[in-house]
């Protein structure tokens, strides 16, 4: 009963999760060619899109449901394998007849809608099972606290926020908003992390053909898992359903950065005007510097397209320079990369479950 029960909880993450993907897969087409920052290290790289952000979300959730998918499908019944798994009593029952004893097995499969049983057992089956799926929900779990944590740094970008209620209490100090979905999402991700340490101890100490150590620990440590993911999924549901995104501040951060980045297109056209690359290249070093200090010293805004047009020695006037801040020629193939991805991944996964009715969720804040 506890494999079918698992089955049953499984169909129920899958429908949520499949849920949650169809509404960031929708928020990723609605903004796959708005330029956006991109990080590493936390630190201003290159330009990415809002949408093309929204697939590495979806990526992590996708690969989710893969393995969702693989639980699934290769879980099965233990069967009648007896005390000890050897099925001695069962051979009793039906005087030596392994064919009645098979058949037996088959139709106890057939009844509960599974393909099969595991072929050898001791007196229960494996407890690996239940430390696989709960790798699964905890992998869940990875994905949902990646996306509410990436969420929360953009709230304090003031680029993208999780919805926010009317009358909701946003904190103590009445002009916050802090993200507490988000946290709720990241808190209950990290229980179900260390949850999942559970089962794989327990299947790394059975003993022989059984013990009863285990009996206590997963009655406990398996439905909190499912709980806790259940929970997590209606969060996000919630909280994709009504991100707020703020084009302006998004394209002025951009338009902060973008001075720096566009510098190697700068040089180049400088260099067709007949400048020297090696000289160029030092010159924009130092006027990138001098630039910097001044925003992280001064306060001031970046300066650098001034600096460059002031500079005799690219040869560029400041109209000339400001063609090469069109966002939209640095964000590379991300409008393509959402598109296919969506096309070729996202959507045939969702399609066979779409029912064309969300699933309702209610959070209390």
């Amino acid at each position: 009963t506890d494999v079918i029960i698992m089955r049953e909880g499984l169909q129920v993450v899958r429908r949520k999760l499949l849920n949650v993907m169809n509404l960031l897969a929708n928020f990723a087409d609605k903004y796959k060619n708005m330029p956006a920052l991109a990080y590493t290290h936390l630190q201003p790289a290159q330009l990415t899109t809002v949408g093309k952000r929204a697939t590495l979300w979806l990526n992590e959730l996708y690969m989710d449901y893969c393995e969702l998918e693989h639980r699934l499908s290769s879980l099965a019944l233990l069967g009648s394998k007896g005390t000890t798994g050897t099925q001695a009593s069962f051979m009793e029952l039906f005087d030596g007849d392994e064919s009645k004893v098979k058949e037996l097995e088959k139709r106890i499969a057939d009844d509960f809608g599974f393909a099969g049983v595991v072929p050898v057992s001791g007196q229960t089956y494996s407890r690996k099972i239940d430390a696989q799926t709960l790798a699964t929900l905890a992998g869940i779990a990875e994905s949902a606290s990646k996306f509410a944590t990436d969420l929360r740094l953009l709230q304090h970008l003031k680029e993208v926020e999780e919805p926010f209620e009317k009358n909701q209490i946003g904190s103590a100090m009445p002009y916050k908003r802090n993200p507490m979905r988000s946290e709720r999402i990241c808190a209950l991700a990290r229980y179900v992390i260390c949850d999942s340490l559970n089962p794989a101890f327990t299947s790394a100490t059975q003993w022989f053909e059984r013990t009863l150590d285990d009996s206590a620990n997963k009655r406990i440590s398996v439905p909190e898992a499912f709980l806790a993911v259940d929970a997590i999924l209606n969060i996000m549901i919630n909280v994709v359903s009504g991100l707020v995104v703020y084009p302006k501040v998004i394209e002025a951060h951009v338009m902060n950065e973008l001075p720096f980045m566009a510098t190697e297109n700068i040089m180049m056209d400088a260099v067709k005007r007949g400048g020297n690359r090696q000289d160029l290249h030092e010159r924009i070093r130092e006027h990138s510097m001098a630039a910097g200090k001044r925003i992280k010293e001064e306060g001031l805004e970046n300066d650098m397209v001034d600096r460059i047009a002031g500079d005799p020695m690219f040869g560029m006037t400041r109209e000339q320079i400001l063609e090469h801040l069109d966002p939209s020629a640095y964000i590379g193939r991300c409008p393509s990369q959402v598109d296919e991805f969506l096309s070729e991944c996202v959507r045939p996964a969702i399609a066979p479950y779409l029912t064309g009715e969300d699933v309702k969720v209610e959070i209390n804040l």
